[in-house]
């Protein structure tokens, strides 16, 4: 698979809520990052962190992300397009712009960036300092 259909599949298995599949799909020692003002930001490593990035977000919003489009840069794959959902302690709806960075090494997930706008996120979960 080229690293665009990879980043294809991973999304399919977010919509599908299939972490076995979004695992496999990663290296042992992947790291994710989001900005750490988010309840489930900061930067997680290795499959455990994965799994406990993934339960920090589902935990507190119902969210789907749609991909308006994908491109390939070296062995980077930047995904742009939005993030919609609820937040689950006040039901406060959202919908806004996102942009994932995924970088791969020998088909495999190493690293991956979410970026979305902070502000707006914390406004919603009622958080705005």
């Amino acid at each position: 698979m080229s690293n665009i259909e990879i980043i294809r599949e991973l999304y399919a298995a977010f919509a599908a809520k299939g972490l076995d599949r979004i695992l496999e799909l990663c290296d042992p020692d992947c790291v994710v990052f989001q900005d750490d003002a988010l309840p489930w930001g900061g930067r997680y490593e290795g499959l455990d962190g994965i799994a406990t990035f993934g339960l920090a977000l589902g935990g507190t919003v119902d969210s789907v992300v749609t991909a308006d489009g994908l491109f390939e840069a070296g062995d980077r794959v930047i995904q742009f397009g939005r993030s919609r959902g609820t937040v689950l302690a006040n039901g406060a709806v959202f919908d806004m712009p996102e942009v994932h960075v995924w970088t791969l090494r020998n088909g495999m997930i190493t690293a991956a960036e979410f970026y979305t706008d902070t502000r707006a996120m914390l406004d919603a979960l009622g958080q705005a300092s």
